[in-house]
């Protein structure tokens, strides 16, 4: 081969070697620009801070080239807040938040939710309240958190003993607060849900009037933006599959569980014990009973004033998660 042939081999090589790396930096450009980063609302206590801290979620994302971002919130409606403006994505509330959320026409969807736990909140007196009953409200203070969980309880309460809201002095007071008003007799009742209802069982020795057994569901609902939810249901189908193994996991491991709660919550371990073990395991797609149970408390918000104008909670599930 002549000196002419040689060179003309060597700059086919060159070039050949150039196109090569210009198709790999092209191929990792499109990848980088298909990933996709899950932005994660998230409280201290629930499921979706064992599953940030087990890790497992971001191990079931990295094959679909999704990166998790974490953010935290101090309770669900910052929480959703943060949806509606753009700040997350995804997150997990309890049943009134997304109420006031969908009145003030957010962009939510549920998703998902975990199972009834009623036991999970519950009305309860200082160890030496001579109030026995629920009848025994009646002229007393009780303090709950105005427009949450609670405060259908306390509505779903007060029905079935014939007592009207009016026949007992309501003191709206958020979980910190109350609590202290609680301990210094301030209020006579408290209606909370866990973990500040174990807390207070284990702490100062609250006794439970009434739970909401038999009386509310007390679903925990996840949420995601509406838009995101329509673009990416493979991620979502992803995720909710690993928060109902997640759940599982938690059952057989409540020990586990509450130990990986303890520095998030600073909770003590029996405390947090407690309220696991009144959670509701397993998370499924909304069924339309569950969604029919939400609209109760959607209407009796309305008809409390609570919210502006009555909402239709179907409005807000995506028919592709939606069973009948």
């Amino acid at each position: 081969m002549n000196t002419s042939h040689l060179k003309s081999l060597k700059n086919t090589l060159i070039l050949s070697s150039m196109v090569v790396g210009v198709m790999m930096l092209s191929g990792c450009s499109k990848k980088e620009a298909e990933t996709l980063t899950l932005n994660i609302g998230f409280q201290k206590y629930g499921v979706l801070p064992i599953v940030k801290e087990r890790g497992t979620l971001e191990t079931a994302l990295k094959e679909q080239g999704v990166n998790v971002r974490w953010v935290e919130f101090p309770a669900g409606p910052q929480l959703l807040e943060g949806l509606n403006v753009g700040s997350v994505v995804f997150g997990e509330a309890g049943e009134a938040p997304p109420i006031f959320a969908q009145a003030a026409n957010s962009n939510l969807v549920y998703i998902a939710n975990q199972p009834a736990a009623p036991k999970a909140e519950a009305l309860i007196v200082q160890k030496d309240s001579n109030i026995q009953t629920v009848q025994d409200l009646k002229g007393k203070r009780v303090a709950l958190n105005k427009g949450s969980n609670v405060h259908y309880l306390l509505l779903k309460l007060l029905e079935k003993n014939n007592l009207k809201l009016s026949d007992i002095e309501a003191v709206y007071l958020p979980p910190a607060d109350a609590r202290a008003a609680f301990e210094r007799g301030a209020v006579d009742a408290w209606v909370i849900w866990d973990p500040f209802f174990a807390a207070a069982e284990d702490q100062i020795g609250a006794r439970v009037i009434a739970t909401g057994e038999n009386l509310v569901s007390n679903h925990q609902f996840y949420l995601v933006d509406r838009k995101f939810a329509e673009q990416n249901p493979q991620v979502l189908k992803t995720v909710v599959n690993e928060l109902n193994s997640t759940t599982a996991w938690v059952a057989k491991n409540p020990d586990q569980a509450s130990t990986l709660l303890e520095k998030p919550t600073g909770l003590s371990f029996n405390v947090l014990k407690s309220s696991i073990s009144r959670m509701g395991f397993g998370v499924s797609p909304i069924s339309a009973q569950v969604a029919k149970e939400q609209q109760y408390v959607a209407d009796a918000f309305y008809q409390q004033k609570l919210i502006p104008n009555q909402i239709n909670i179907q409005a807000a599930i995506l028919s592709t998660t939606s069973e009948k």
